[in-house]
């Protein structure tokens, strides 16, 4: 017995239109897909694959001729929803054990303050280079406190940071074909020179007035070495030789969540710094006033005679100590000697004291890149262009007069 329709056609149930797959293309609900079939490198084997949420046909057309053609040449990667901070977060941990203590906190200073407020919530696969190229324009007019411009030098940590970590996801993760922050542009900016330089005069004022304070020998080492802060704050007696003479610079201190932390030099490497004989007996003279101190305190002392530059309890010093103590100096100068006032300068402003005065006096820029620690001899000239540029400015008349006569 057969079952007949009662009504009009149009009122008859309709059959639900299955989509029409089209080269590769099909409307799924209110999005567009498309499935293209990629070989597995392993097996040989073709499967296919399908991707959708395509906005219009067009683009779901366009995003499969691009699969297509990584298909072809093997460079097809599966797509992913993972968002830019959460490959981030991911990618920060797998490398907290490798990196330095102090450069891992750069790090994530980089991706809470900067990174992750502004296009952290980007699909990952979505980062386009443009993308990014305006994610660095904007930083630099508006990223800084209260929507001030940021400074050029943290943009480009900035892009350090993110380059970085997407270069993992192409390489080691294989979530990106390619790395668009490679193709991203930074802000032109124009290289800045190191802040204020002391005249020796000057250094030598800043000195006589240092000398007053237990710490002098910190900042004698500082000008007469030009080795960093942290270096200083690490430096053992077993580093010192006195007969030599020189210092053995093995690592660094920093202060990481209020915590002291050290670790490896920023080069990676150890190098050795000679001393002149001046350095000699300034340092010989901490050494006593420190075992003077040791024997003060007796049990209570905490150093146990290992580092060269202590609390007066003998704890090694946190790096803000001698940083906070050189304005102070200044200003103790400056009102002693009301017609000789010294201008403002950080505590590395004593390094760049002594670039400087080595490169006016001829000392050769390799040698003076292996006694600042530079990896390279193009940092020492990138950093002190300046200075390089004066010798230039004389050449011709140091080559002349030498032939000459």
């Amino acid at each position: 017995m057969t079952k007949t329709l009662i009504g009009t056609p149009d009122e008859q149930p309709r059959r639900k239109k299955t989509p029409k797959l089209r080269d590769g293309v099909m409307k799924r609900g209110t999005t567009w897909s498309y499935v293209i079939r990629v070989r597995d490198p392993e097996t040989g084997e073709s499967k296919p694959r399908w991707v959708g949420g395509f906005a219009t046909e067009d683009d779901a057309k366009a995003a499969r001729d691009e699969a297509r053609v990584r298909a072809r040449r093997g460079e097809y990667i599966d797509r992913n929803a993972i968002t830019v901070a959460e490959y981030l977060a991911e990618w920060i941990e797998g490398h907290a054990v490798e990196i330095k203590p102090h450069t891992l906190k750069g790090y994530r200073d980089m991706i809470r303050l900067y990174i992750g407020p502004r296009i952290g919530k980007v699909r990952l696969q979505a980062l386009r280079p443009a993308a990014i190229t305006k994610f660095y324009r904007d930083l630099l007019t508006h990223g800084g406190r209260k929507g001030g411009p940021l400074a050029a030098n943290t943009v480009k940590h900035v892009h350090t940071v993110l380059r970085k970590a997407l270069t993992d996801a192409v390489l080691v993760d294989e979530l990106l074909p390619n790395n668009p922050a490679e193709r991203a542009k930074l802000p032109r900016t124009h290289p800045t020179e190191p802040g204020m330089i002391w005249t020796p005069a000057q250094l030598r004022a800043f000195l006589a007035t240092a000398q007053e304070h237990r710490l002098y020998a910190f900042f004698h080492l500082a000008a007469y070495t030009g080795a960093r802060r942290g270096e200083l704050l690490n430096l053992r007696w077993t580093d010192v030789d006195l007969d030599k003479p020189q210092i053995h610079i093995t690592g660094t201190a920093a202060v990481i969540d209020r915590q002291r932390v050290e670790g490896t030099t920023k080069s990676g490497r150890s190098r050795v710094v000679s001393l002149d004989p001046s350095t000699i007996r300034v340092l010989k003279a901490h050494r006593a006033r420190q075992d003077e101190e040791r024997l003060r305190l007796g049990e209570s002392w905490k150093g146990g005679g290992a580092y060269v530059f202590t609390t007066g309890w003998g704890d090694p010093l946190f790096p803000d100590t001698p940083s906070s103590l050189m304005p102070k100096l200044i200003e103790t100068h400056n009102k002693q000697n009301p017609n000789a006032q010294l201008p403002h300068a950080r505590l590395h402003d004593l390094r760049h004291i002594h670039a400087t005065t080595l490169l006016l006096a001829g000392v050769p820029v390799h040698v003076v890149a292996a006694r600042l620690g530079h990896a390279d001899p193009a940092i020492t000239l990138r950093v002190y262009a300046h200075v390089i540029h004066e010798q230039a400015a004389t050449a011709a008349e140091v080559f002349a007069r030498v032939i000459n006569g």
